[in-house]
């Protein structure tokens, strides 16, 4: 389906600078632009591309200045990072939509069902599970006994969601992410081993939530591991029991979070951080890819980098001490040469 510049434009309430009657069928990343697509610019270090891209349409911000001729139609919106996640959706929504129940597969009679819901091949639907209206459930999930899934969710193939736990709606969880296993508790016993502590509790993921890939969320040990409306988690996260993680916050990959930790809402951590248990960090906290935490974080915005991290600017100044160190070492070594020199002509 061909949409023109001016289609575009009226849905974004952008403003179209060139020719409005230009159409596409496609996207394209600007630095591989094709005619036909649309692209977008963002990040101002990609803006060389603009002047030699073949995308038909360009979304740009509205304050963009061309430094010189562009050749693409440009629509002109508040944030053009934004304006492509609209299209996006709007594309996605636009796929024909799956619907029924696909065999073999197996739904327990006790289970409720919504309103056009899809149940892909080999899945497994529980006792007492309740899914709401539009849910998607890819094949080979499993959805264990009383769980409760809203609106509008998607649980992508392979995803094993245990026993008793609650999604909210308009939900993602992608393949291969296990929500609800148990928690990592072992109690040492008098025989030198380890006896297991019964993971009773269960995960909650409220609304507007997304898992990434082969993430896992344990359940837990009482009451609730819960991830608040809007939190963002990438592939290959571990959130261990008792977490509790805040509206809105995003972590990137190979982040791992110990158990009873409370991270803030609208958080930003980077991938590969380390949280130690039983700690708390304050709201929009910023955290640096490979950092490691091991203190509660009260300060509510601060920057952290390292491991074990502390601010930024701090962690940058200590950065090039620590880049220099092998150079200072010679320095030093010099210096006591030429110290050893002056004593030995005394």
């Amino acid at each position: 389906m061909n949409f023109t510049a001016q289609d575009i434009a009226e849905f974004l309430q952008g403003e179209v600078d060139g020719d409005g009657s230009v159409a596409v069928n496609n996207v394209s990343r600007i630095e591989e632009g094709k005619p036909g697509t649309l692209s977008f610019l963002a990040n101002p270090k990609y803006e060389h591309h603009i002047y030699t891209t073949n995308s038909s349409i360009v979304l740009v911000n509205k304050d963009f200045k061309a430094a010189k001729e562009v050749k693409a139609t440009l629509i002109r919106v508040e944030d053009a990072y934004q304006a492509l996640a609209q299209l996006l959706e709007m594309y996605e929504q636009s796929k024909p939509q799956k619907v029924g129940i696909e065999e073999p597969s197996f739904v327990s009679k006790s289970a409720t069902i919504g309103d056009k819901i899809y149940v892909g091949a080999f899945a497994y639907i529980g006792s007492n599970v309740k899914i709401g209206d539009n849910v998607k459930i890819y094949p080979h999930t499993y959805i264990g006994d009383n769980v409760i899934i809203g609106d509008n969710t998607i649980l992508n193939s392979g995803v094993k969601v245990y026993e008793n736990c609650k999604i909210g709606k308009d939900c993602i969880v992608h393949s291969g992410s296990v929500i609800g296993a148990d928690g990592f508790g072992f109690a040492p016993s008098s025989a030198n081993d380890y006896k297991k502590v019964p993971q009773v509790g269960n995960v909650i993921l409220e609304d507007h939530v997304e898992i990434g890939a082969n993430t896992c969320v344990d359940r837990a040990t009482m009451g609730s591991t819960i991830i608040r409306k809007g939190v963002k988690l990438d592939n290959l996260i571990q959130v261990a029991h008792n977490v509790e993680i805040g509206e809105n916050t995003v972590i990137a990959s190979q982040t791992g979070i110990a158990g009873s930790s409370k991270v803030g809402e609208h958080c930003m951590f980077g991938g590969q951080v380390g949280i130690a248990g039983h700690l708390s960090i304050a709201d929009e906290v910023k955290i640096a890819a490979q950092s490691g935490i091991g203190r509660n974080i009260k300060k509510k915005g601060e920057v952290l980098q390292g491991s074990p991290a502390f601010e930024f600017g701090p962690y940058q100044k200590s950065y090039v001490l620590f880049k220099n160190l092998p150079k200072m070492r010679e320095q030093i070594m010099d210096l006591e040469k030429q110290v050893k020199k002056l004593e030995e002509e005394k």
